[in-house]
């Protein structure tokens, strides 16, 4: 049987500062798209379009369940493509991708002049559309670790800065959607204005993270081998490593979706001020920054497991504290600061983790498989993405929310709950679950790296 074939730039293997820097910038574009989403689209729902909350978090858990399955079909599309031509493996998704996904954020969050009934329609079907675009852009777009470097510590680093180029995206997104949003007596145009200009800069940032990232490990399969989800999915269920992230990733995923979709309803309701959005992104993003500067630091003295469960801890420090004692905007973020700070650890290490599982899972089968590998961690991602929505719109309706009216006392608290215990319970669960299964250090991952690199150069000479 013909070997795959692996492609290697002749070149100082070493990433640059530019490069680290351009890869992160792709997470801003993309960021500037998925979290206006993740943080508005639910208020948007409820508040402009009149969609009931429970039937506006079914949109959300049915949508990304589909997405779920899309995140599948195109890492087996990605790792089966044969003939890769200049342009690399990866990257022309993002460079194709990048304007439609433009399109159909925009297309999201229009208000046509439907009955409910046609609203709800319109919402699953424009946002199903979001997904499955987002998914053939993005999914190419993180599997593309392995193929820049094989070093385990500036996997860590491009997983850093592709950290750093979420929080920016989440930053801005939560400090510049409001206002602009604000500037309109109209809700819906300004929602549409809003999302129209980040979705253009999105866009052009893509272009520009593009521009400025190679691929040095590509793995071209041989032209008679023919790449099924089946047999893909055979493999990742060998893959211990990546199971046990997948598992964690629906706690601490759910959980973090949970608070952005929640924080615009404390913010209006629990403390009365909506107005302090922006000022509670602008300093608790801040600290995620100073967190994800920390993480390279930290994976170096700790290593990332340690690093990984001291995260969590700190994020669930920080949400019992406020559960406890936020009963003013200065409290509440400050311990927004910490809980973020805390986030900062986990989310920065997921894409330097699953980087490890694809090694791991070509020692372990001896089939390299990136796009199977990262799509099916982003699967659960979006199951647990999917509970992010659903969940607060269920809560929300059973709690007896009205929309922009004085809520009841068992609304806000539910309100209080979802902010602050779902995603502290959900952290601890985290630190269980990551300290006791996942067995794959930072050293055995060295070791298999050298001995993959072997078994290639035996299989070439």
């Amino acid at each position: 049987m013909e070997m795959p074939v692996t492609k290697q730039v002749k070149e100082n293997t070493k990433i640059s500062l530019t490069e680290k820097i351009g890869y992160g910038l792709g997470d801003v574009g993309y960021g500037f798209m998925f979290d206006l989403g993740q943080v508005y689209l639910l208020k948007f729902y409820t508040d402009a379009l009149g969609i009931p909350a429970a039937a506006a978090g079914l949109v959300f858990l049915i949508t990304k369940v589909w997405d779920a399955f899309a995140d599948i079909s195109v890492g087996t599309w990605v790792d089966s493509r044969k003939n890769i031509g200049s342009k690399g493996k990866f990257r022309p998704f993002m460079l194709y991708g990048a304007i439609p996904l433009a399109l159909a954020t925009i297309v999201s969050f229009a208000t046509p002049n439907f009955t409910v009934t046609g609203k709800l329609i319109w919402a699953y079907v424009s946002y199903a559309i979001f997904g499955t675009l987002y998914s053939i852009s993005n999914v190419p777009y993180g599997s593309m670790i392995p193929a820049m470097t094989q070093d385990s510590n500036e996997r860590a680093q491009l997983a850093s800065f592709r950290q750093a180029g979420s929080n920016a995206a989440l930053l801005i997104t939560t400090v510049g959607v409001m206002p602009i949003v604000l500037c309109f007596s109209d809700k819906n145009t300004g929602y549409l204005v809003a999302v129209s200009i980040f979705a253009i800069l999105g866009v052009i940032i893509q272009y520009i993270s593009y521009s400025n990232i190679k691929e040095r490990y590509v793995v071209e399969k041989p032209k008679e081998e023919k790449t099924s989800i089946g047999a893909g999915l055979k493999a990742i269920f060998k893959n211990g490593p990546l199971l046990v992230l997948c598992l964690v990733n629906l706690f601490t995923f759910s959980a973090f979706n949970v608070k952005l979709a929640v924080q615009v309803y404390f913010c209006q309701y629990v403390l009365g001020n909506v107005s302090i959005v922006p000022y509670m992104g602008f300093f608790s993003m801040g600290c995620v920054f100073i967190g994800c500067a920390f993480v390279p630091l930290m994976v170096k003295r700790v290593g990332k497991k340690a690093t990984y469960i001291i995260g969590c801890g700190i994020w669930a420090v920080g949400d019992i504290l406020a559960y406890l004692f936020a009963s003013n905007a200065v409290i509440f973020i400050v311990f927004a600061c910490m809980a973020y700070f805390g986030s900062s650890f986990v989310n920065s290490l997921n894409w330097a983790f699953v980087s490890d599982a694809v090694e791991y899972g070509e020692w372990k089968t001896g089939k390299r498989s990136e796009g199977v590998t990262y799509s099916f961690f982003t699967f659960f991602r979006k199951v647990s993405g999917a509970t992010a929505g659903f969940i607060p719109g269920i809560v929300l309706a059973w709690v007896g929310y009205v929309p922009n009216a004085e809520q009841s006392v068992g609304a806000l608290a539910g309100i209080k709950g979802l902010m602050f215990l779902y995603p502290s319970v959900l952290a601890i669960a985290t630190i269980v679950s990551m300290g006791a299964l996942y067995k794959l250090t930072d050293a055995k991952c060295n070791e298999i790296i050298n001995e993959l690199n072997e078994r290639k150069n035996i299989a070439n000479n």
